[in-house]
C-alpha cells in the first residue's frame, strides 16, 4: 500500500522556487536593463560634430597671428587627437 502522507518531490516543486533556474532570467533581465543604460547615457552625452569650415576658418585667423597668441591659437584649434598625442608638445608640426 501506498502511504497516504505524500511527501514532496522534484515534480511538485514550483519553477520559480528553484534557484537556478531563476537566475537564468534574471541575469537577463540585469543585461537588458544595463544594455538600455548604456544606451541612454551615450545618447545623452554626444559629442557635437565639428563643422570643417569653422575649423578651417579658425585655423587660418591662428596662423595669421603672431608670437605667443599664435601658440595659443593654434593649442586652441588642433584636433583631439593631436592633443592628446602631443601632450607634451603642445604646438604640432603641420603642412603649409
Amino acid at each position: 500500500m501506498t502511504n497516504a502522507s505524500h511527501s514532496p518531490s522534484k515534480q511538485d516543486i514550483p519553477w520559480w522556487k528553484i534557484p537556478h533556474v531563476v537566475f537564468i532570467p534574471v541575469l537577463l533581465l540585469c543585461g537588458v536593463m544595463a544594455t538600455s543604460t548604456m544606451v541612454v547615457i551615450s545618447a545623452m552625452d554626444q559629442d557635437p560634430v565639428l563643422d570643417k569650415e569653422v575649423y578651417e576658418r579658425e585655423r587660418r585667423a591662428a596662423l595669421a597671428l603672431q608670437g605667443q597668441a599664435r601658440i595659443d591659437a593654434l593649442m586652441a584649434v588642433q584636433p583631439a587627437n593631436q592633443g592628446r598625442n602631443h601632450a607634451a608638445s603642445p604646438v604640432v608640426p603641420f603642412e603649409k
